[in-house]
């Protein structure tokens, strides 16, 4: 499972990375820091994924499997 963001939707809200910031990291100024390619998530943190996802208010991250 991979989690992937947006960026022309990311708000810098910074919900997701009070879920997990290791699982969501930011920039300096609160945007999304995750990686074009996108980032996977460990092996049972498929639970904080979800929730960092839906917290987001832009709708600018999904999850693929």
């Amino acid at each position: 499972m991979k989690v992937r963001v947006d960026r022309e939707r990311c708000e810098g809200h910074g919900q997701c990375n009070l879920v997990s910031d290791e699982l969501f990291p930011v920039d300096d100024e609160g945007y999304s820091a995750i990686e074009n390619g996108g980032k996977e998530v460990p092996a049972g943190d498929e639970d904080v994924a979800e929730e960092g996802v839906y917290n987001c208010p832009a709708r600018a991250l999904v999850l693929e499997n």
